[in-house]
């Protein structure tokens, strides 16, 4: 293995971290664009003791609210000119993935003169890659992209019907600051949503990688346990603060960059197809990757069959022949799409009203926008036009 990992994000963790926003801001800046998504921080008082927190450490507070659940490049854009405006020398993103996301295209917006767009990876030849942001704390109220530890981010636009990424080291927060009790009050379908998220963001660099990862693959296989064991019981009790704690810290590390350490991940198949189908019909994230997911790995199994029947062994306990019994790989799979299912995400198209129609333009639009040399979508195996419209199929 060779690779480098940096994440310089100071990770404070635990109930009632959110009374050290003001502390852990004061180091960064005294005026702060707040930017929230639509209401329910207010709603629950979070807001409030944020504002109050910043206020104390003697920041003074602008706000950015009604981010979209898909944020779109609009959102950031408006934040963007509020912070302008008001000469904020800070972003703190209070929210869910969505906020996060659009709070770090934010930051880097500010200072940039062009427009924000140019910065989505969508299919253009040269995409800007920002180099400098503004501060960004991240303080996630539902544990499911990973979003506030990381250096990414997935935009989309309404007029052009694109959603995409952009990836770039100054994007990285400044301060994760991760607060249990902030999530108790996430309903159930959105704490499911979440943990399938977090399962589908390790399944990614998991079953992609290239390399002989056998301790990032325990380590891989351990949070998926976890995630299992406790997502559950955080979706049953919404006030399991531990349960909570567990699934919140296992939605962190899935995508912090510490589990694909060295897996020379070839690509994030599922992502880029389930990216292409929530910019048309504005769907739940998570809701999709459900669905996409297993219709990949039963896609996949059959040319990547040995790290398949590894999962169904290690993740629930099956009997394999051999690292080639494709039976025991197909097996495993059915029970991820069975544990999904359970816990009331859709495993189906159909299920969110979707049909056949757009298939073709799905698949024609992913490898638009990512493709490698050959033309197809990066992953393991790589995917043509075909794969995608056979596994799309698949899931309806």
């Amino acid at each position: 293995m060779k690779f480098e990992y940096l994440n310089p994000t100071r990770l404070v963790f635990g109930a009632g971290s959110l009374s050290r926003l003001g502390e852990m801001a004061g180091t960064y800046g005294k005026r702060a664009l707040l930017v929230t998504g639509g209401g329910s921080v207010k709603r629950s008082g979070t807001f409030e003791r944020a504002r109050n927190s910043l206020a104390d450490a003697g920041i003074t507070v602008f706000e950015c609210e009604g981010v979209e659940p898909n944020p779109r490049i609009s959102s950031v854009k408006r934040g963007a000119a509020t912070a302008r405006d008001n000469a904020c020398d800070l972003i703190v993103a209070l929210g869910g993935g969505s906020v996060m996301d659009a709070s770090k295209v934010i930051a880097a917006a500010v200072l940039y003169d062009g427009d924000p767009w140019d910065m989505i990876h969508h299919g253009q030849p040269q995409p800007h890659v920002p180099t400098e942001a503004l501060p960004l704390i991240t303080v996630p109220t539902l544990a499911a992209t990973g979003s506030e530890m990381n250096c990414g981010a997935v935009i989309s636009n309404a007029e052009t019907r694109e959603k995409s990424f952009v990836q770039a080291e100054c994007l990285y927060p400044k301060v994760a600051l991760l607060d249990p009790e902030l999530t108790v009050t996430v309903p159930k379908d959105q704490t499911a949503y979440g943990v399938c998220d977090l399962i589908t963001h390790i399944t990614e660099s998991y079953f992609n990688g290239t390399g002989d990862t056998p301790i990032q693959d325990r380590f891989a296989e351990g949070v998926i346990l976890t995630a299992m064991e406790y997502g559950p019981k955080a979706i049953a009790d919404g006030n399991d603060l531990n349960a909570r704690a567990q699934v919140q810290w296992a939605a962190t590390v899935a995508l912090n960059g510490w589990l694909s350490a060295g897996s020379g991940s070839a690509g994030y198949p599922v992502h880029m197809i389930e990216h292409t189908v929530s910019a048309f019909h504005d769907i739940t994230h998570a809701a999709g990757l459900a669905i996409i997911n297993p219709a990949w790995m039963r896609f996949a199994a059959k040319s990547n069959t040995a790290k398949f029947v590894q999962f169904a062994q290690r993740i629930f306990g099956l009997d394999a022949k051999g690292s080639d019994d494709l039976d025991c790989a197909s097996a495993g799979i059915d029970r991820f799409e069975a544990f999904l299912k359970s816990i009331g995400c859709p495993t189906r198209l159909s299920e969110l009203g979707l049909d056949d129609r757009l298939i073709e333009t799905y698949a024609k639009e992913t490898l638009r926008i990512v493709h490698d040399e050959n033309g197809l979508l990066p992953g393991r195996p790589a995917m043509s036009e075909a794969d995608v419209v056979g596994v799309l199929r698949a899931a309806l």
